[in-house]
């Protein structure tokens, strides 16, 4: 007996494969699949495609590395006011660069950025989103409830509204170092949604008390995407329960660090350690620390690429900050 299609489910789609490469941005943008291509610093070339995002972060790599998305089938994308887009396959690739100039400071900003992705996500059948990356200028500047992060946060809860009401998305949020004031925050979305993981050793990031600001940050530890074949792993620091450890201490907060993402997996399920198919990013704050920061990576985690940006931690006494992929 033939079932009826009603009764078909349709197929999970496979992840966005996430790949560093050393080429010219218009040769990845080629590839067929091209979802997305970061490239990171000044030294990022300028390309009028809405896949291409040139990042405000600092690369400590030479020849500089670009970052590729890629999906299995073809790829439509588009502008939408200060918004760019991407889409193919059931997955979704969405940006916004705002200058604080127009919009009135971090929370003011995050607020318009936010609000325009909800708006945007609302229109589209990808709207479950797994993963958000923010980057904004001098982090931690501002004493107490003023400082730019704890703006940012509250900009962002006020943005988003009630879209995530089901649960938040893993998340980064990071300090850059570029001249100009700027607010950039993308994201990958689906059209199916995924499963959040927590991270036992910590507290969750909503649940944190009031000491962390008015508004608590707003993203999971991590995103298992919705054909379990991938974890997006947030940014993941030196931090337990809800208290930073080890203050610059940098050694013993990387162990923290490996300690932590060794946990994520393991909640999520997934098999233990790091591959060569396991793309990270580390957020180093003080560029004489970067060297170090290699060697005590490739050394943990031998062939895993690891690409090495300057950022601030969000906390002012965190020194260095991991996130990416396990796929698998």
């Amino acid at each position: 007996m033939v079932q009826g299609c009603e009764n078909i489910m349709p197929a999970l789609r496979r992840a966005p494969q996430v790949s560093y490469r050393h080429t010219d941005p218009q040769r990845l943008l080629a590839e067929p699949g091209a979802l997305a291509v970061f490239g990171f610093g000044t030294g990022a070339e300028r390309v009028d495609d809405p896949r291409w995002l040139g990042v405000d972060l600092e690369s400590f790599d030479a020849p500089a590395t670009l970052e590729l998305w890629q999906v299995d089938g073809p790829v439509d994308h588009g502008r939408e006011g200060d918004l760019q887009w991407s889409a193919g396959e059931g997955w979704l690739f969405a940006a916004i660069t705002l200058d604080e100039h127009a919009h009135g400071g971090p929370r003011d900003t995050a607020l318009t950025a936010y609000a325009q992705l909800c708006r945007f996500l609302a229109s589209r059948r990808e709207r479950h989103v797994q993963r958000i990356w923010n980057y904004l200028g001098a982090i931690n500047e501002g004493d107490g409830d003023t400082e730019r992060y704890k703006q940012f946060c509250e900009g962002r809860a006020a943005g988003m509204g009630e879209f995530f009401a089901e649960g938040f998305p893993a998340a980064t949020a990071i300090g850059h170092h570029a001249t100009s004031p700027r607010l950039q925050v993308y994201l990958l979305a689906s059209e199916e949604a995924g499963e959040r993981v927590e991270n036992p050793r910590q507290v969750s990031a909503w649940r944190y008390p009031r000491q962390y600001g008015p508004t608590p940050p707003s993203f999971a530890r991590a995103m298992r995407l919705p054909a379990g074949d991938a974890l997006a792993i947030s940014g993941t620091a030196a931090v337990v329960g809800h208290t930073s450890a080890h203050a610059d201490d940098l050694q013993a907060q990387l162990d923290e660090t490996l300690t932590n993402l060794e946990a994520l997996l393991q909640s999520a399920g997934m098999p233990a350690g790091f591959d060569t198919q396991s793309p990270l990013k580390a957020y180093v704050r003080h560029p004489i620390d970067a060297p170090l920061v290699h060697d005590f990576l490739q050394r943990r985690l031998p062939g895993v690429p690891v690409l090495l940006v300057h950022g601030d931690i969000c906390r002012q006494e965190l020194l260095v900050e991991i996130d990416g992929w396990r796929y698998g």
